[in-house]
């Protein structure tokens, strides 16, 4: 039986590390300390550079092969990679291949929204471990399977939101937890990024070395078009989920641990294209209320471009609301409160300083995200992620509804246990796709 999507987030660790506590199973394949782990980095173009450099600062982790259907991109990283380790690195376009070689230990994630899912469940059924950066999916369905392929096949799998690792952000959860701003009723997560006018450039020959049906996936296949080739995929419904699926990820994954809560009852969302006449079909400007009317919780996500203010100095981040006071977390690494009317200076942190109780925090960000991915490969211990596979799908699950009751303009009632919308057909087909024949995510992992 499913556990409530609901409670899990009341079944993990308030502090250090948002964790499975379920038992896990020690495979075969577990490491020891000094063994070299071998890895993959499937997407290459803007966070996968960070995935490779995180990768190579761990200890006898290695780098050994890159992955992307563009061979141009692929190239040039190539040569990066040599520049800077003096090493050379395998150059693979088709990700199935990588999933076939046995001399791969683990996977990281950073092709297009649209691929994460089936990626991942590839990968698990290979005996992969896999960093997935966020969105953990590109719908409601294929996250539930990311779940079960990930707990089938007894594999590691953390969710690329970094400040998960944070020392600071772990502390304002303990914070939040121990009643320091007192009874928390509301969390707000902000995502004011300047987002410009990306035009529209029609379609075109794709360039040579690309294999554009291979980075099409599991999406329905379009003439090629600049317009989402490379970035730019991120503002159309097919690929990406704007920047409530981008940016915003971190900041749906915090409002939910800060809470304590799962998926809402009860959602509402409005927005709209009000700047640019350009290719984005997402809107630009989008506010969502999520409610939990069982927990008497409720969370406020607003996104914006362009010109804005910021919210308690905060541009990209957090608020969170008690009785007692506000705490401000800013950006992925820092966090302070406000107490009472007069919203007087209270604790605060920042990761590489000193705690209230005089211990040094140490440093988050990507690196100690993937040192603690490379923790749990190791000891085969899905319980010390700080990002497991289920807080992917619900933080990225927050986010599709906000997407989903925007498309429809009205107000959706959900049931977070079986994940579908109470007695509303029209909405339940948008918690999944039609997916390409080849690249479907199977009903059965």
């Amino acid at each position: 039986m499913k556990p409530s999507r609901r409670t899990f987030l009341k079944n993990t660790a308030a502090v250090g590390s948002a964790a499975i506590v379920a038992p896990t199973i020690i495979s075969s394949r577990a490491f020891g300390a000094n063994d070299r782990i071998n890895a993959a980095v499937l997407g290459v173009n803007g966070r996968g550079k960070n995935h490779i450099k995180s990768l190579m600062a761990q200890d006898d982790v290695q780098v050994t092969v890159l992955c992307d259907p563009d061979m141009n991109l692929l190239k040039e990283r190539q040569k990066q990679f040599k520049e800077t380790y003096n090493e050379d690195v395998a150059l693979v376009q088709d990700l199935r291949n990588v999933m076939d070689d046995k001399d791969i230990d683990v996977v990281s994630i950073a092709s297009p929204n649209h691929w994460h899912a089936l990626t991942t469940i590839w990968a698990c059924q290979a005996g992969k471990d896999v960093y997935v950066e966020k969105p953990g999916s590109h719908n409601i369905w294929e996250g539930r399977k990311m779940v079960e392929a990930a707990n089938k096949y007894d594999r590691i799998v953390q969710h690329g939101v970094q400040l998960r690792s944070s020392p600071a952000v772990n502390e304002a959860i303990g914070l939040l937890r121990d009643g320091y701003i007192g009874e928390v009723y509301m969390a707000r997560g902000l995502v004011f990024r300047w987002r410009d006018d990306i035009g529209k450039q029609g379609t075109s020959p794709g360039p040579e070395g690309l294999d554009y049906d291979l980075w099409t996936g599991p999406a329905p296949k379009q003439p090629f078009t600049r317009d989402l080739v490379h970035y730019n995929w991120h503002w159309h419904w097919d690929y990406g989920n704007g920047d409530v699926g981008n940016q915003g990820i971190h900041e749906t994954d915090l409002c939910m641990w800060g809470l304590d809560v799962g998926l809402p009852s009860k959602i509402t969302s409005m927005g709209g294209k009000f700047l640019w006449d350009d290719a984005k079909e997402v809107p630009e400007v989008l506010t969502s209320v999520y409610k939990y009317p069982d927990e008497g919780k409720i969370i406020q996500f607003e996104v914006r471009p362009w010109c804005t203010n910021s919210e308690q100095g905060v541009t990209v981040g957090n608020i969170f609301y008690g009785e007692k006071g506000i705490l401000v977390v800013d950006g992925y690494d820092k966090y302070q409160t406000y107490m009472g009317r007069d919203r007087t200076p209270g604790q605060s942190g920042e990761d590489g300083g000193e705690s209230a109780t005089g211990v040094d925090r140490g440093a988050g960000g990507t690196d100690g995200h993937f040192a603690n991915f490379i923790e749990a490969v190791r000891k085969h211990d899905k319980s010390i992620l700080n990002g497991p596979i289920e807080t992917a799908h619900l933080a990225s699950g927050l986010a599709h509804l906000g997407n989903i009751a925007y498309r429809l303009d009205r107000v959706l009632t959900f049931d977070p246990d079986s994940e579908t919308f109470v007695n509303d057909p029209e909405a339940d087909t948008m918690l999944s796709r039609n997916y390409r024949e080849g690249f479907a995510v199977p009903e059965s992992v």
